[in-house]
């Protein structure tokens, strides 16, 4: 949402001071149109080229994503931490095989079910069942499972950002998309040679409105939102490194309490719940 009030102030800000500088709103809309879909078009199918349909389902999605802003608050990680600390104390209090039901089966499990939006979430809710489950196989040693994990969270996000990536080549290529525009607005122009200056003025504004589109849609708008889907992509990665923090830390002897407070520190800081708010949320876990 705050990305969609940004354009709109920068639109504003652009025609806004060109009409009032006394610029002909009516020549800049008459060639609007046209060059938009000479753009446009120029640049879906140059991202079709260069990407698969996979590729262009997850830009696509990537950026009602950079729209929304990251899926997880404040409270989806002291959710999260509140799981793990329940799964992490009864692996420390009754072993591995007590936590097995739960990981086999997280859609059945008591423990889960009190936590729907991470039950939902089919990366958490795996990347939690199979590296505890790993450590139920009696691979235990932590730096092994750390390097597993990290290596795991550094392809999916590499895979994340891809969208990013793709738009922000198209972001690149714009403006000289525009030129190409604004090129074939001049052979048009030259064409037309014979006519009267009035004529040939408003062809002219024309073609240059190609260039000014291809900048405007380039640093006003694709790049800016490539730039938020990278962030966003990249917050929402922390969610899952608090969760190979906790396990990480799980797995070298901690206690559930120390373990789940080193992964508290994973969470970037203006989410980051509290210590005492965390502590409270694990009692109240108990208690129900």
């Amino acid at each position: 949402m705050f990305a969609i009030v940004g354009f709109v102030f920068l639109l504003i800000c652009v025609f806004g001071t060109f009409a009032l500088e006394g610029g002909s709103m009516a020549a800049l809309f008459a060639a609007l149109p046209f060059e938009l879909i000479t753009i446009g078009g120029a640049a879906a199918g140059s991202f079709l080229m260069a990407n698969s349909l996979h590729d262009a389902k997850h830009t696509a999605a990537g950026m009602m994503k950079a729209l929304k802003g990251a899926a997880f608050a404040r409270a989806d990680y002291v959710d999260l931490l509140s799981l793990l600390y329940l799964l992490v104390r009864l692996a420390n209090t009754k072993g591995a095989m007590a936590v097995e039901p739960h990981i086999e089966n997280p859609t059945e499990s008591a423990i889960f079910q009190r936590f729907p939006k991470i039950l939902n979430n089919a990366f958490a809710r795996d990347m939690i069942c199979d590296y505890m489950r790993m450590v139920g196989m009696n691979a235990d040693d932590p730096h092994q499972i750390e390097d597993v994990m990290a290596r795991e969270l550094r392809k999916t996000l590499a895979e994340e950002l891809h969208g990013a990536h793709a738009l922000q080549n198209i972001a690149d290529a714009l403006p000289a998309l525009g030129i190409v525009a604004a090129v074939l607005g001049v052979i048009k122009t030259m064409g037309h040679i014979d006519q009267p200056p009035a004529v040939l003025g408003a062809m002219i504004a024309g073609a240059l409105t190609g260039t000014f589109l291809g900048v405007l849609l380039a640093y006003g708008l694709a790049g800016p939102i490539a730039a938020r889907m990278k962030a966003v992509s990249e917050e929402e990665a922390k969610f899952y490194e608090v969760i190979r923090a906790v396990l990480v830390a799980h797995l070298h002897g901690n206690a559930p309490a120390v373990s789940v407070e080193t992964g508290r520190k994973m969470v970037p800081n203006p989410l980051m719940p509290s210590f005492r708010e965390l502590e409270e949320a694990m009692q109240a876990t108990q208690v129900g």
